[in-house]
């Protein structure tokens, strides 16, 4: 990646990256609709599959076009570790100035990341937030009721907090002290530990598009209840921190 000493703007280099568990349906539009639009927003730029242990071709697939592509790179974990280590491991191999991630089940496109570049301004991070989400109302409602929560106990509000369409600096993301584990709670940590650091956000409206294949795993009860432990567990973590 570019040194951004070199006189490049502060944003001239981004790394994408997209969490995928037994998404070989969708992975290769998602690389293409990334690569489609990032030149229109950086002129170095990295795309990183993080492949969640898929049981299906995800990575085969992902790493064909790598193979093709240096721009693109895949990074596989052995087993099914779940959406906060896929994110953690996103972040530790992203290069980038900016940091971007995706749910890599193409229900985004990165049409709308210009959109969001050019709101960070003097921000830390840009969180986006569905216009149209395209979940069916039990999905909507556990959402609410996640949003909730993490008001209640960590002190914030955001529009959709699980919205899988986040930029980040590199410097608003400390990897290094997140405790969440398996579940969504890292988008939670990911907020809070940005604003203890003293970095302001903004929320920009994304389009969110019906999943076209596969089949959504995060809505599952053990996923869930996960997520709630997680959360506790990072409350406690925060108050003693």
């Amino acid at each position: 990646m570019r040194d951004a000493s070199e006189g490049a703007r502060p944003w001239a280099s981004i790394s994408v990256f997209f969490p995928c568990h037994n998404e070989e349906e969708n992975v290769a539009q998602v690389i293409g609709d990334a690569v489609e639009h990032l030149p229109t927003v950086a002129d170095d730029f990295e795309i990183i599959i993080v492949d969640d242990g898929s049981t299906d071709d995800t990575a085969a697939r992902a790493g064909a076009i790598a193979e093709r592509d240096s721009r693109v790179r895949v990074v596989s974990h052995p087993t099914n570790f779940g959406y906060g280590r896929a994110l953690r491991t996103g972040f530790e191999s992203a290069e980038g100035d900016l940091i971007f991630c995706a749910d890599g089940d193409g229900q985004f496109s990165l049409a709308d990341l210009p959109a969001v570049v050019h709101a960070l301004d003097d921000h830390g991070f840009v969180l986006g937030y569905r216009i149209n989400r395209a979940d069916p109302f039990y999905r909507r409602l556990n959402a609410w009721l996640w949003g909730l929560s993490v008001r209640v106990l960590l002190g914030f509000r955001v529009r959709d907090l699980d919205c899988g369409f986040k930029l980040y600096r590199r410097e608003a993301v400390p990897v290094e002290d997140f405790i969440s584990g398996r579940g969504a709670a890292i988008s939670a940590e990911l907020i809070a530990r940005a604003l203890r650091g003293g970095h302001s956000f903004t929320q920009v409206g994304v389009t969110h598009y019906p999943r076209r294949a596969g089949v959504q795993s995060g809505n599952s009860p053990k996923v869930i209840l996960n997520s709630f432990l997680d959360i506790v567990q990072l409350w406690r973590g925060l108050r003693s921190s």
